[in-house]
């Protein structure tokens, strides 16, 4: 047992670390072991308080996303290592688990998870039923007609995992103090924190929020309102089963899908959890409204069995040995979520030197992990990997208390849902957050949730099977959207972009500041350009289109998703530099209607007496007009490839704006198309998309985008000579187009690729997006492969729901821009189309 220090220790230090759950405590660890000095963690209470002491503590390598199984890998093999390295036990099992598929369905699921992590070094197999009961005698086989089997997996004791963490973590030098409770936090000029606690202040150059479910209470001191609410979550532990005391090796961990619940071993008995639906289960809502009780700390809640009832029905006809057992512990303890389940990690934006590791759904098998992955980063300046799913930033003002209750109750219910493709999820929508469209549509369309916007995927006309209907196949939406590929590409099409991230950047330095923080040159007044932001070792932070509107005057754009995790990048730098500018986000003030496809500017030309055409109103050029007597801001550019403006206009004025444009249009046959539609088309340009062709995983170099990195502008900005460097070193892989020879089935991204060399087919690289392209009547995919098999003709195949297609590198684009088009059409030539 831990013997506490109520103390100080010091008054300054590099980082405070507030809360010792084992997050927190594997921080202090990762941060002290890589050698940074003065990293000082406080606890209220003692450690593992909260959630981390009545954790199940199961382990597991499986995640769907495809970052967050290198947190799981790292987690396990740290826990495997830790006992020997502090010399403190950790009570590891490894018997590995087995996720349970009883429906067809579930086995598409599986094969669709086997292409995601084939890619990834993590052991993964699709074993049939006769291996599942091998693996475990117990279960009634009835239903069983496939098993997803990570060996590795597991579970941990988690309060002897984190006293072996701050075991290391004293080891290296930090300290950790408790009961020491944070009673204020205070900014100051510089950057710095004042931490305030009953013994005393310290200062501190950085703070980090691993408060677990108090991280709402250490928010709201310093004004933010962390979305994060308490669920009740129950497991039940049994008495010793004959028929599990008499086997000769410890059970895999099992995970009922359709049931709903995880089950092992226990010593000699069985422990089972289950997530019952959304309308069952409890949430601890007074805590959100009213702070978490003082003195709570090693506490837990009230079971109830009647609320679990009919997943304990379900596990015992799965295990029939469960019938005979006594129940002799019911564990009923708050674990905090976030909105869609997935933690919150890194920098906050809007307060400087503020970092959390919070809303741990999941906390033991994340805590080895996200402890590396955040020590990394404050370390380094940038993150060792991309994981913007855990960003802090994809929420906002928009996440209010109502919205993160309900979709809370709904993560924790949908927990064992199939996992489809291009999956939407309804509860809390829509929220405040809607474009100006957004009541003229939402009939008319199916609706996608980004970043707390509702955005069309695609449109409904007589005759469609209307409404969500996920799938791992092709499904209801995908003539729909061959029919509104057809409308841009040979009439012209309306899309609402509004949900796109609007800054305005300005000051006497503000060209300075943006040649230092992109790749490409700033563009002239009344010019646009594609940007990117790269990190210091040349890694892509983010993709922006860039317009001076007036000298020294620049509209930054970026997607939905990344509003304010750039928004936070370019304020960090405008912070450490100095910059005299100002930057306002205008996201939430300004709607943004795209117009695109061959008669484009003769609709838009009715509304206007400004001259578009092409000698006056060129591509990637932008300017201030009226149309139909509305302000709006017109850059010539589409991510469809085809002739079409962008056009930015106050909120209020969508509605009139859009329709005076189809009013215009009538006669040119004008129609809604949505960004189902948006991404074939941008596919079949060879445009690339961040988040999936480049990110802080990939350089601009592999990911074919030279065209914008000016390695030789006299601007020293960030990235630029470890880009020199990569360049001079050589590509190691690079992005290829392919097209390939599928069924009833499109690749979406991260597929693993796979060659069928001398000795045997292996996989070499993965997919980052793809789609059926209905200009070619076949499927079309974006990869990373290596570059001896890069070149165009190269024969490779991509996996889809278990069955590998033939594919081929072609020259990219399969369709040329409009632009491009009317180039060579100029010098005389044919363009393809």
């Amino acid at each position: 047992k831990e013997t506490s220090s109520p103390s100080l220790g010091k008054d300054r230090a590099d980082t405070v670390i507030i809360g010792g759950g084992c997050v927190g405590v594997s921080l202090a660890y990762h941060l002290a072991k890589a050698g940074l000095k003065d990293v000082v963690l406080l606890e209220k209470s003692e450690l593992t308080a909260g959630s981390t002491w009545h954790a199940a503590g199961l382990t597991t390598y499986f995640h769907p996303g495809i970052n967050l199984k290198k947190i799981h890998a790292y987690s396990i093999k740290l826990y495997e290592k830790l006992e020997e390295e502090t010399g403190q036990s950790v009570g590891f099992h490894q018997p590995g688990s087995i996720r349970i598929a009883s429906t067809p369905t579930r086995v598409d699921e599986f094969k669709y998870q086997m292409t995601r992590a084939g890619w990834h070094p993590t052991e993964q197999y699709l074993i049939t039923p006769e291996k599942v009961q091998e693996l475990f005698p117990l279960l009634n086989m009835d239903k069983v007609l496939a098993g997803l089997y990570n060996p590795g997996d597991g579970h941990i004791d988690p309060y002897s995992l984190t006293m072996a963490l701050a075991a290391g973590a004293r080891k290296y030098g930090a300290q950790l103090n408790y009961p020491v409770q944070v009673t204020n936090l205070t900014s100051r000029s510089d950057g710095t924190w004042e931490v305030e606690t009953p013994l005393g202040i310290i200062q501190a150059k950085r703070i980090v929020n691993t408060a677990g479910f108090w991280a709402r209470d250490i928010g709201k001191m310093i004004g933010l309102q962390h979305p994060l609410i308490p669920v009740h979550h129950q497991y039940v532990v049994t008495s010793t089963i004959p028929e599990v005391k008499a086997l000769k090796t410890e059970l895999p961990v099992i995970r009922d899908l359709e049931g709903s619940y995880y089950l092992r071993q226990e010593r000699d008995g069985l422990l089972f959890g289950p997530y019952e639906s959304e309308e069952k289960m409890k949430l601890q809502e007074s805590w959100v409204t009213n702070g978490v009780p003082p003195g709570f700390g090693k506490e837990l809640f009230e079971s109830d069995l009647d609320r679990i009832m009919e997943h304990i029905e379900a596990a015992m006809e799965m295990v029939p040995v469960l019938r005979k057992a006594d129940i002799i512990n019911t564990i009923a303890g708050p674990i905090t979520y976030s909105p869609d389940i997935l933690p919150m990690v890194g920098p906050h934006q809007g307060v400087r030197n503020y970092w959390v590791a919070i809303g741990f759904g999941y906390g033991i098998i994340h805590a080895g992990g996200i402890g590396k992955y955040l020590s990394d980063w404050i370390l380094e300046g940038e993150p060792p990997f991309d994981l913007i799913e855990v960003d802090p930033n994809r929420y906002g003002k928009w996440t209010t208390t109502e919205y993160t209750a309900a979709k809370a109750r709904e993560s924790y219910g949908f927990n064992n849902i199939v996992g489809y493709p291009k999956e939407e999820r309804f509860a809390g929508r829509p929220t405040e957050r809607t474009s100006g469209l957004y009541d003229l549509l939402k009939s008319k369309c199916s609706m996608g949730f980004h970043a707390g916007w509702e955005q069309p995927h695609w449109f409904y006309k007589p005759g469609d099977e209307t409404g969500y209907k996920p799938s791992f196949r092709r499904t209801n939406w995908f003539d729909p959207v061959g029919r509104e590929y057809k409308q841009v590409m040979e009439k012209v099409g309306v899309i609402d972009l509004s949900p796109f991230g609007k800054f305005k950047v300005k000051g006497t330095d503000s060209v300075k500041l943006l040649d230092h923080l992109f790749a490409n040159v700033v563009p002239k007044v009344g010019s646009t350009n594609i940007s990117h932001m790269l990190t210091p070792r040349g890694k892509v932070y983010a993709e922006l289109t860039v317009s001076q509107l007036y000298p020294g005057e620049f509209m930054l754009v970026t997607g939905s998703g990344s509003e304010l995790h750039d928004l936070r990048w370019i304020e960090e730098k405008v912070t450490r530099g100095g910059y005299k500018v100002e930057i306002e986000n205008m996201t939430d003030e300004m709607g943004v209607l795209s117009v695109a496809g061959p008669y484009a500017r003769q609709v838009l030309q009715k509304l206007t007496n400004e001259d578009l055409s092409d000698a006056s109103f060129k591509f990637l050029q932008c300017r201030h007009l009226k149309l139909s007597n509305i302000a709006v801001t017109a850059v010539r550019i589409s991510y469809t490839g085809e002739l079409g403006w962008e056009l930015y206009h106050r909120k209020e004025d969508s509605v009139p704006l859009y329709s005076a444009i189809m009013e215009a249009g009538q006669k040119e046959g004008i129609d809604d198309f949505g960004t189902y539609a948006l991404n074939t088309l941008r596919l079949e340009k060879g445009f690339r998309a961040w988040g999936a062709e480049m990110n802080c995983d990939t350089n601009p170099l592999e990911a074919g985008l030279e065209y914008f990195v000016k390695l030789n502008k006299a601007a020293d900005f960030t990235g630029k000579q470890a880009l020199k460097q990569i360049k001079e070193k050589g590509l190691k892989r690079r992005l290829v187009y392919l097209i390939l020879e599928t069924d009833n089935v499109d690749p979406e991204g991260n597929e693993s690729v796979w060659h069928n060399g001398k000795a045997r087919t292996i996989v070499i690289g993965n997919t980052t997006s793809g789609c059926f392209s209905y200009g070619a009547q076949q499927s079309l995919a974006f990869a990373y492969v290596p570059m001896e098999l890069s070149k165009v003709g190269q024969k490779l195949e991509v996996e889809l729901l278990g069955k590998n297609y033939p594919a081929t590198i072609i020259q990219e684009p399969l369709v040329l821009t409009e632009p491009t088009r009317m180039r060579l059409q100029r010098k005389g030539e044919v363009p393809k189309i």
